[in-house]
């Protein structure tokens, strides 16, 4: 009878051994992973809340557009958001296609350097239709219904060109190489270049002896057309405005040929090392300074505002040829010998070794 107590006493404890390791072993073991699963999802979905911004850019062929990039990436994330970017390599069709797919990714906002201004109509279209609001950036993007147009004020672009180089020839044959025909900002250079050269054309003062737009902007076309300027001028030329300083290099390289480098004043912008240096050593006469940190981070504000339902209101709209478009335009700078130190190099734009490398 005892050895049945026994018995029975010891099977009871060894079941509520066995119930006990259960609880406290395989359930909690299972709890566990649950609930790293579960932060698990939390994570994902933190994740997947964050703002996403698509950044669809025409090229990254010239230095300037490479600051672009790697500016406004900082900026974007510096705000807590993320960013997807793609580049077309001028390509239009290629643009188009990157922007459905940042569009299909779910973007929250999207921002647009257009190859073609016209063209990039579509991508507005598509990103409205998907309720993603978009940033004209840098370039204008003609008839659509854009959100918001961030630049510089690319008008007064061109006339600090002319500004500086009347000073210099107030009188003479001038010679114009324009960008892309496709590029709303060429099209807003030459303008403000015939702002103040105008009036000089029209007393007679100056004249335009060449005007020619730069397919793609591609420096092999400036190269040709400032070949032909010079061929077709027997060289007799007393000025050239370039309308940005890649396509002001190949002006001087066809200069550099006929020997007249560094003897005709040259105008370009974007104030890129190479345009700098030729600056300090003599061949360029002057570039145009557009600080791209402040435009990218101006850029990342606004696209992460638009995110978040915010309206932005603007002092400035600029009429795209549908709608006067809510435009932020900030302020370029003129660049020459005399104030390099004071403005690109103090910015750290460029370093000042880097810039006066090629001189003693």
């Amino acid at each position: 009878m005892m050895k049945k107590w026994i018995k029975l006493i010891i099977f009871v404890i060894t079941l509520v051994l066995a119930v006990t390791a259960c609880k406290g072993g395989v359930v909690q073991k299972n709890y566990s992973k649950q609930a790293v699963s579960e932060e698990a999802e939390v994570e994902d979905v933190m994740i997947e809340k964050k703002i996403k911004i698509g950044f669809s850019m025409d090229t990254l062929e010239e230095e300037r557009w490479l600051r672009d990039r790697w500016m406004f990436l900082d900026a974007v994330e510096e705000l807590g958001a993320r960013v997807e970017i793609m580049e077309a390599n001028g390509d239009e069709a290629l643009q188009i296609s990157q922007a459905e797919t940042l569009i299909n990714e779910g973007v929250d906002v999207l921002v647009v350097v257009p190859y073609n201004a016209e063209a990039a109509a579509s991508i507005v279209q598509k990103a409205h239709s998907a309720g993603i609001k978009v940033i004209s950036y840098d370039r204008l993007i003609k008839n659509s219904e854009i959100d918001l147009y961030i630049s510089f004020d690319n008008e007064r672009v061109g006339e600090l060109q002319a500004e500086a180089l009347t000073k210099l020839v107030p009188k003479g044959k001038y010679v114009y190489i324009g960008g892309a025909d496709t590029d709303n900002n060429a099209h807003l250079f030459k303008k403000g270049v015939f702002n103040i050269l105008q009036p000089l054309i029209n007393r007679g003062d100056i004249t335009v002896v060449y005007d020619q737009w730069t397919k793609d902007w591609l420096p092999a076309n400036a190269f040709l057309n400032m070949e032909e300027a010079l061929k077709a001028n027997n060289n007799d030329i007393d000025a050239v405005i370039a309308a940005n300083d890649a396509t002001a290099e190949e002006v001087i390289k066809a200069l550099e040929v006929q020997g007249l480098a560094g003897k005709i004043p040259v105008a370009g912008q974007d104030a890129e090392l190479a345009a700098a240096q030729r600056i300090v050593e003599g061949t360029q006469t002057m570039t145009v300074y557009k600080p791209i940190q402040t435009l990218t981070m101006e850029a990342a504000k606004a696209a992460v505002r638009l995110a978040k339902g915010e309206k932005i209101e603007t002092d400035t709209k600029i009429s795209n040829g549908k709608i006067e478009v809510p435009s932020i335009l900030l302020s370029p700078i003129s660049v020459d010998k005399a104030n390099i130190d004071e403005t690109i190099i103090v910015d750290g734009f460029h370093l000042r070794e880097e810039v006066y490398r090629n001189v003693e």
